[in-house]
Order: C-alpha cells, then structure tokens, then sequence
C-alpha cells in the first residue's frame, strides 16, 4: 500500500461537480492499493501517518501528530500510485490490486483513522475525481507499506 501524504491548510475532492468531501488543516492522502496488500498494510498505514509528527508544536518545530493537532483527514483513493514506469512511456498498472479487493482495502483505512477520532472525508472509489489543496509548507511524505 502507498500513500503520498501532504500537509494541508484546505482540502476538497469533488465527482462530476459535487463536492464529495473537504476539510481544514490536516493531511490529504492519496492512497493506492497493490495487489499483494492486506489489512496488515492497512493498519501499518493508518497507525503511521496518524502518529507522524509534522505538525507545528509551540516553538514552531514539526512535533505534533494529527491527532494532538486537531486535524482532519481527507483520503483519496488513486490506483495511479502503483504505476509502473520502467519501460517505455505507457505506465504499467497491473500491481494496483483489482477495484474490488482495493475498495474494501480502502474503506479498511478510512475506519481505522476514524477509530483514532480523526475526522475523515473521502473522495468516491473508482470514479473521475478533482482534488483541490493548498499544501502547508510545503510538506508532502510518501509511504509504503512494502518498505517498512
């Protein structure tokens, strides 16, 4: 499982015009599933990026995770992470597991944030979607599972 995690002071997803969720100050993470994931991976992922200590403390230093910051979470989901680029131009998509299996890997994620009361908006599985976000920082981190 990858995850490109950015800080963020505003967040918003939208499909086909409809704001399908948005949040402030926080992470926007882009989450992409491979085949060879499990729910291990997931609770890798969700344990990591929720303790990742990036936020600003008092003396302006990255020493606070989201949850001492009082952040929210806006999850992606984006197949695309699992590209494969070695050869020629075309990217390579046959290690992102198929949309069944990543879904529920997914919603997997989403539920064990939450059940650190980390608020969660999400975009929605499988469809064409735009992500707007004004990345604080700049601080973007790119996770996997695999390389732990």
């Amino acid at each position: 499982m990858k995850a490109v995690i950015q800080r963020v002071s505003s967040g918003s997803v939208s499909v086909s015009g409809e704001v399908t969720g948005e949040i402030q100050n926080g992470f926007v993470v882009l989450l992409g599933v491979s085949i060879d994931d499990t729910s291990e991976d997931a609770v890798y992922l969700s344990e990591k990026i929720a303790n990742l200590r990036v936020f600003e403390d008092h003396d302006g230093k990255m020493n606070r995770s989201i949850i001492e910051a009082g952040g929210s979470m806006l999850v992606v989901s984006q197949f695309t992470l699992l590209a494969d680029c070695r050869k020629g131009r075309r990217p390579s998509f046959v290690k992102a597991a198929r949309p069944e299996i990543a879904d529920e890997l997914y919603r997997y994620f989403v539920k064990r944030v939450r059940q650190k009361r980390i608020a969660v908006e999400t975009g929605r599985f499988g469809a064409d979607m735009a992500v707007s976000l004004v990345n604080d920082g700049p601080v973007t981190i790119i996770i996997d599972s695999k390389e732990r």
